[in-house]
């Protein structure tokens, strides 16, 4: 993703991006966001040739109906902008720590069957488009190993075909979240999808490096895999969900709590199974897995009859924050 700079911070917004580059970040998602912070100072501080505390502050303003998480995504790369100008010797405001302050627990959405048979309908409705001639295969597929393996977006699109060994099955999840590495393996229907896919592919794109290639050949962004589940997700028509609405990242928060409902249901023992969804899922701690026991009702009902208070600690009664 190539963007273009028009404000007189332009100079600065480059250095940051090469500078993060040079030493190993992608740093997409963070380039788009000064984007948009390049747009913001045209609009409303076109002749402003400093980053100041106005400008900044300004831009740290939450926006109506904003969720914490978003502006906080907005502030950082800006904040890392001053400190960069700071350290070039270009005066520059840095916006403090603790904006946006302490955020909430995003409460996920878990998707019904309902939902999911919706979603992956129109999913597979996806048009050819010429200009980005494997479109059509991509996102059906992407999404249902995101959802089916339990994997973050970033796992997916940042696959290399080298990483997907289509005849066992086993994926590698390379410098993942933490720079933690790990292998998952499909299930048969999703190897076998993987499999036609990689054929119909391979006539687009023979040779290509990445598994799942965008319009060039390179990988998707967050932004672009953002914007097509959204898209194929308001083709459903589904206006009426409970909770918050739903984000690519819920897939893997419903494939986990689907999963600690089968083990439930299954009379399994959670005591010794949650470590083996923490290592599957790359966590850092069993803290990260436990949080998913009390997600819903539905769960906490089950949890509450098989186990009888075993695991009483880890199913808050009232809502959960960081």
């Amino acid at each position: 993703m190539n963007h273009v700079y028009h404000s007189n911070l332009k100079p600065y917004i480059e250095g940051l991006i090469e500078q993060k580059r040079a030493v190993g970040y992608s740093y997409k998602t963070q380039e788009f966001r000064l984007w948009q912070f390049d747009r913001f100072c045209m609009e409303h501080y076109p002749m402003e040739v400093n980053l100041t505390k106005k400008v900044a502050m300004h831009w740290a303003q939450r926006n109506e109906d904003e969720h914490v998480a978003t502006l906080e995504s907005r502030i950082t790369p800006v904040r890392q902008l001053g400190k960069y100008m700071n350290g070039i010797g270009v005066d520059a405001y840095i916006i403090p720590n603790g904006i946006p302050g302490k955020k909430k627990r995003y409460e996920p959405h878990i998707f019904t069957s309902l939902e999911l048979r919706a979603f992956f309908t129109e999913a597979d409705k996806c048009s050819y488009d010429k200009r980005s001639p494997a479109r059509h295969l991509v996102f059906p597929v992407i999404f249902r190993m995101i959802y089916c393996c339990g994997l973050r977006s970033s796992e997916a699109r940042l696959l290399k075909v080298e990483d997907v060994d289509l005849e066992t099955g086993m994926l590698k999840i390379l410098h993942a979240k933490g720079k933690r590495d790990r292998t998952v393996m499909m299930s048969d229907d999703v190897l076998n999808l993987c499999c036609r896919y990689h054929k119909e592919v391979e006539k687009i794109f023979p040779g290509r490096i990445w598994f799942f290639p965008n319009h060039r050949g390179g990988y998707y962004s967050k932004c672009e895999i953002q914007y097509m589940f959204h898209k194929f997700w308001n083709k459903t028509g589904i206006n009426s969900i409970c909770g918050n609405r739903p984000r690519v990242h819920d897939f893997r928060h419903s494939f986990c709590v689907r999963r600690l409902n089968l083990w439930v249901a299954e009379g399994k023992d959670l005591n010794a199974f949650l470590p083996y969804l923490s290592m599957y899922l790359g966590h850092a701690s069993l803290y990260e897995t436990d949080y998913y026991l009390h997600l819903i009702q539905e769960f906490f009902s089950i949890i509450t009859e098989r186990t009888k208070g075993r695991f009483a600690d880890l199913i808050p009664e009232v809502g959960h924050e960081d």
